[in-house]
């Protein structure tokens, strides 16, 4: 671990932490705790895919829908008008939408082949951000004068990683820069996410040959033709599977990269002294 006991990391001036866990658990929450009591960077790497690696193919996705309306198709081909994606770190949608979901177009949905190939350019966007975090250690420090740095991780990192390879390259790189935090939710937390992915169903990451299985388990276990699924029906079922999926990963990443500390821990956070003291204890009971 890049900090090996909560002496090291009282004593060090310059703070690193790479943020892990579910999406809802509070990664992107407390990063900007910290970012905006003005002595850490925030990297968000949700936010670096959007811009940096996916941001022309979610520009084009919206040139498309608007080359369907002719006034608007005319205004294109004549360059009167600029479409652009205003993705943020608290507003991840233009992403989401270019990600889609797969099923019947007549409910929002994509052919299964599309989302693949979308799920693949975003597999490779994640491990270039995710690497691109070591740069922007020394760009915060270079540019901006920050000495503390945390980088706000997306919920699919364990889809792109092997924390039982000792030698994975992105485990390998961000462990060599950052200390790994696992945000741990308990089955509470669990059922509450659910329960809020179920209200409003949104797109997400998969590794593909989980994504294989989940939907072929799920046409079949429905008797439908890809055309024929629900997009949110099949994000609900999903997701929940996708939960249970991903906790071992985690686990394990923690386990053996990094630290772990509890959803209920990060939620009681008020400024960077509360997070310097949680990661303090973390260390400690490691």
């Amino acid at each position: 671990m890049f900090y090996q006991n909560p002496q090291s990391w009282n004593s060090t001036k310059a703070k690193k932490v790479l943020l892990f866990g579910m999406s809802g658990l509070g990664k992107t929450h407390v990063s900007n705790i910290l970012r905006e009591g003005g002595d850490w960077f925030h990297y968000s790497v949700d936010y670096r895919i959007g811009t940096r690696y996916m941001g022309e193919h979610i520009v084009d996705n919206f040139k498309a829908e608007a080359m369907r309306n002719p006034f608007l198709a005319d205004l294109l081909r004549s360059d009167s008008i600029y479409i652009a994606s205003n993705i943020t770190f608290n507003n991840l949608s233009p992403l989401s939408t270019y990600m889609g979901k797969p099923g019947n177009p007549d409910l929002g949905g994509i052919p299964f082949a599309e989302y693949q190939r979308r799920q693949e350019q975003h597999r490779q966007a994640e491990i270039a951000a995710l690497l691109d975090t070591v740069p922007f250690i020394d760009r915060a420090k270079d540019l901006y004068g920050y000495d503390n740095f945390v980088c706000d991780s997306g919920g699919s990192i364990c889809e792109v990683v092997n924390p039982n390879d000792k030698d994975d390259p992105v485990l390998t790189a961000l462990s060599e820069n950052l200390l790994m935090v696992w945000i741990e939710g308990d089955e509470d937390h669990a059922d509450k996410l659910a329960a809020r992915f179920d209200k409003a169903p949104k797109p997400m990451y998969f590794g593909a040959d989980f994504l294989e299985t989940l939907w072929t388990d799920f046409r079949n276990e429905n008797n439908l033709s890809e055309a024929e699924v629900d997009p949110n029906s099949f994000m609900r079922w999903a997701n929940r599977r996708t939960l249970a999926h991903r906790l071992p990963i985690y686990r394990a990443m923690a386990q053996n990269w990094g630290v772990t500390v509890t959803a209920d821990d990060v939620s009681a956070i008020n400024n960077a002294e509360d997070f310097e003291r949680m990661i303090g204890r973390a260390l400690d009971a490691t």
